[in-house]
């Protein structure tokens, strides 16, 4: 039995073309469109699997709407005198009205009902002539979109942003002064002052202990009388 004809308007419809150089990852668009009055579920597959990065690779696109497919091929040493053997293949289908589970979807689809489109790939690098224009319009383009006002206005705004940030250390510069002076006043307003109670606590103590000392002499000097009267007997 015949396969449906595909339903999906593909964009580009037979090749996918990627542009070097290939040091880097190059992305190509594959625009699905459903023209159709029913959803459709859809798939993309490559030849190539480890060569590619396909998002989304899958899913379902409305009735009357269309996705963008990002076909990003992995960096890779290329070959100009060897031809690319890969192919991908738009896979779709007619959702049905009461779908839950689009795997199972697939899983139970029958042959009649798959649709498929299939893409060739073509890899292509600059030629020099390209390679030149490109680099001598980026200058061209840069200095067109600064013209002297833009200039003027990028240098006075560096000038008055250099000008802030020294007011702001400055600043901060004054604060750590004033900082380390108001901690100087605490400290010395925090250190304890002799008031007139402690001195005279102080002069008693003083007192005390001469009168101590006093006592202690007389004590002394009693004993050695003691003694000498006893030796004298």
């Amino acid at each position: 039995m015949a396969r449906t004809e595909q339903v999906l308007v593909l964009e580009p419809q037979h090749e996918l073309k990627f542009r070097g150089p290939f040091t880097d990852v190059v992305t190509a668009t594959l625009k699905l469109t459903n023209p159709t009055d029913r959803n459709v579920c859809f798939k993309v597959k490559t030849t190539a699997p480890r060569r590619y990065c396909v998002r989304p690779n899958s899913g379902i696109i409305d009735s009357g709407t269309s996705i963008n497919v990002s076909v990003m091929l992995q960096p890779f040493d290329y070959d100009p005198n060897e031809k690319s053997k890969h192919k991908f293949m738009v896979q779709s289908m007619l959702a049905p009205y009461d779908m839950t589970d689009m795997e199972g979807v697939w899983k139970e689809a029958k042959p009649e009902e798959l649709m498929d489109s299939k893409l060739r790939c073509a890899f292509e690098m600059p030629l020099e002539n390209d390679k030149t224009t490109e680099q001598s319009a980026l200058p061209k383009s840069s200095s067109a979109s600064l013209d002297d006002g833009e200039v003027k206005k990028i240098m006075e705004e560096c000038k008055r942003l250099q000008m802030e940030v020294q007011r702001l250390r400055e600043e901060n510069k004054q604060i750590r002064e004033d900082d380390g002076l108001r901690k100087r006043k605490v400290t010395s307003l925090a250190a304890p002052h002799p008031s007139s109670s402690s001195v005279m606590a102080t002069s008693a103590m003083r007192d005390e202990g001469l009168s101590t000392h006093v006592l202690a002499l007389c004590v002394l000097f009693f004993v050695i009388g003691v003694i000498i009267g006893k030796l004298a007997l």
